[in-house]
């Protein structure tokens, strides 16, 4: 199997964090939905445990409940940080964006919640674990929504409330909630790279004291 590269890198590095270019009027058919989840669970997880499990919410009044405990959750803190920001700045323009995603959530077609089976024990090995075998598998959900024209944000603020959203959903004790994914069609997608730290002063050999770039 050959791999067109520049497609490839393409999706990879222009694959961003979405909130404001989401389009809340353009319905997200299940068959796409669907079709990215099929690929999402193609992902790696730890002794092929497969413990992923997916939330799809649509209700509106569950939507909107959610949307209050995602703000009760963090909205003061999203407040302070976008005024505290450097007006212009790259922190001003996320924090900005992030408020305005919370103002809007409810408003979003589709939200989806990752599961995972299992909890974490408060071990680093456990958490690590047990992250690891969902996670993957919601980048490759992003990369395949961008892939088709949608777009999503990687977002925790509810999880300070994951019981009460437990509750909303019905979702049993033994499951982990590990985010919470707005869904929707991009307006535009003419994403591009974001500006990132050259990976060689970011990488170390063999010691953390000896960062690639100083040899």
């Amino acid at each position: 199997m050959k791999f067109d590269l520049s497609q490839t890198d393409a999706l990879l590095s222009t694959t961003r964090a979405v909130r404001k270019r989401l389009d809340f009027d353009r319905e997200v058919p299940d068959e796409v939905l669907f079709d990215c989840l099929q690929l999402a669970v193609q992902a790696p997880t730890g002794s092929n445990s497969q413990g992923w499990r997916w939330m799809v919410i649509r209700d509106q009044a569950k939507k909107e409940a959610l949307a209050e405990m995602y703000v009760r959750g963090g909205g003061e803190y999203l407040k302070a940080a976008s005024q505290n920001a450097e007006p212009g700045s790259q922190e001003s323009r996320v924090f900005t964006s992030a408020q305005y995603l919370a103002e809007h959530l409810a408003e979003c077609p589709v939200l989806v919640i990752p599961l995972v089976i299992g909890r974490v024990d408060g071990t680093t090995v456990n958490a690590a674990g047990l992250m690891g075998s969902i996670l993957p598998a919601v980048w490759s959900f992003q990369l395949a929504l961008r892939s088709r024209g949608l777009g999503t944000c990687f977002t925790t603020l509810h999880l300070g409330l994951e019981s009460e959203a437990a509750a909303l959903l019905g979702i049993p004790d033994h499951m982990t909630q590990c985010a919470l994914l707005p869904v929707a069609y991009t307006k535009g997608t003419d994403f591009k790279p974001a500006s990132r730290p050259p990976v060689s002063v970011i990488t170390y050999l063999d010691t953390y004291k000896n960062p690639i770039v100083g040899g």
